[in-house]
Parts: structure tokens; C-alpha cells; sequence
């Protein structure tokens, strides 16, 4: 697979960070080798993360979604025929937890609507609900970017979605 190029002002998604902005390229001599890195400014949080040029792919750090993906999460978000999860929340946590950080926006969805849903049947535990925080806060954020519109209007589809 081609490793994507990125530019200074490049908006990407890191994993479990959300987006961010590539704010520079710098090169580092490490161990007596050099290597390029891109610096990555989350947008959320203004955390700073250096992320080797050359390891891009193995850190998961991709483009915001294209159009046709943005339609593919309101597909997931809006699924309803799924099934209700029988396993102890710490479990479910874990579990929710791996997706998240496969920075998936599909993953992310699975997990934004199955909390949702888990809500309606039943009190979430605390790590739970910031779990469904999380998962929605990076969700928006990629969402309104992906589709050039503000974040309000994402938050307010997905409270839609889910008549929350």
C-alpha cells in the first residue's frame, strides 16, 4: 500500500487522538540514524504528537474520511438490527475500546450506536459513558470536517439519529 504524503497544513486522524493538523516536518538524528518526522497538533486538546514519516501506516495516522465513508458511518450510525451485547461491561469496555483505537471512523460508529442503544435498555456504567463521549467527540469531530459543515449541525444529526 502507498504510504500517503502529507503536507504542512494537512488535516489527518491519529487513532484514539482524533484529528489533527500536520504543523511541520522536522528531521531528528535518533540513535545515529536520521529520520523525518511529521508533528501533528491535535485539534481537540493542542497535544503535540511527533510521528515518524516512515511509520505512518503502522500507527494508523489517515486522511479525514472521504464523502462516500461519511455516508458509510450515518449507514452504521442508523443500523438498528444489531445485536444487544450479553457481556459484562468490563468486557464490552475492552472491547470498545480496541475499536476506538483502531481510529476506524466504522469502528468508532459501532461503538458511538451500540452505547447509544445500551443506553436505552439500561443505565451505562461510568467508563461507559466516557467511552460514548469519546467515541462522539471523535466522531463529530471527522464528521463536520469530512463534510465542510460545523460541528453543531454533525452533533445535532447524530442526536437525530439516535432521538436523543
Amino acid at each position: 500500500m502507498l504510504q500517503h504524503q502529507f503536507k504542512i497544513g494537512d488535516k489527518a486522524v491519529y487513532p484514539a487522538h482524533g484529528v489533527g493538523v500536520i504543523t511541520g516536518i522536522e528531521s531528528k538524528e535518533i540513535a545515529g540514524t536520521k529520520r523525518n518526522f511529521y508533528i501533528l497538533r491535535i485539534l481537540e486538546n493542542g497535544m503535540k504528537i511527533m510521528i515518524p514519516t516512515d511509520n505512518v501506516e503502522q500507527v494508523g495516522l489517515r486522511e479525514i474520511m472521504s464523502e462516500e465513508q461519511v455516508g458509510e458511518v450515518y449507514d452504521i450510525l442508523k443500523e438498528r438490527d444489531v445485536p444487544v451485547d450479553k457481556q459484562t461491561w468490563n468486557r464490552r469496555y475492552r472491547e470498545y475500546n480496541e475499536k476506538i483505537k483502531t481510529g476506524s471512523p466504522y469502528e468508532i460508529a459501532e461503538v458511538l450506536r451500540d452505547l447509544y442503544l445500551l443506553k436505552f435498555d439500561k443505565d451505562l456504567s461510568f467508563g461507559e459513558r466516557k467511552m460514548l463521549d469519546t467515541a462522539r467527540s471523535l466522531l463529530i469531530k471527522e464528521l463536520s470536517l469530512a463534510k465542510g459543515t460545523d460541528e453543531e449541525s454533525v452533533e445535532e444529526e447524530i442526536r437525530n439519529i439516535f432521538n436523543a
